[in-house]
């Protein structure tokens, strides 16, 4: 599923995310994060990111603001730019200690993005088991590199926001 947005290919950034969620996400939830992670279908009614605003020419030339639901999580395939593959997984954890999912999922974003993929990102934080909570109170979710570094920088949410470069 390609994104239909235009970005500077100089700008993107590899997005990993590694977390164990707890089973406390009721049916219609997961159906929404299997939607995001291009493993489900669009289900009918979005409750975790409900907004997709993007900028569109009318009939006459005039910009104007429509919502694009779209999955921020779904590609898959060859990377364009990061090299190796993208892709999403969800698991069912049945372990007593971690009881819950297991999400993982490795993408290409650009920063037009973060928002809505912040959104996604901050409620699954909300939702991630405590072995992911750090000293400081932030919970590490992934990690974020940007595509001429070597190294990624650890991904964390504090507050309900996301950490992203600026």
């Amino acid at each position: 599923m390609a994104d239909r947005r235009v970005h500077r290919m100089s700008d993107l950034y590899e997005l990993t995310i590694a977390v164990d969620l707890r089973d406390e996400i009721s049916e219609t939830e997961l159906a929404e994060l299997s939607w995001h992670l291009g493993i489900g279908p669009q289900p009918e009614r979005l409750s975790i990111v409900t907004r997709f605003p993007v900028v569109v020419e009318d009939d006459d030339g005039i910009p104007v603001i429509e919502d694009d639901p779209h999955p921020l999580l779904a590609e898959r395939g060859a990377a364009l730019r990061v090299g190796g593959a993208l892709c999403s997984a969800l698991a069912g954890r049945a372990d007593l200690s971690r009881k819950g999912w297991s999400l993982t999922s490795r993408q290409e974003i650009h920063p037009d993005q973060f928002e809505e993929v912040g959104e996604l990102l901050c409620w699954l934080a909300a939702r991630a088991h405590e072995t992911h909570l750090r000293g400081d109170g932030a919970i590490g979710i992934g990690f974020l590199r940007f595509i001429e570094a070597e190294v990624p920088d650890v991904l964390q949410v504090e507050n309900g926001q996301v950490g992203w470069p600026t």
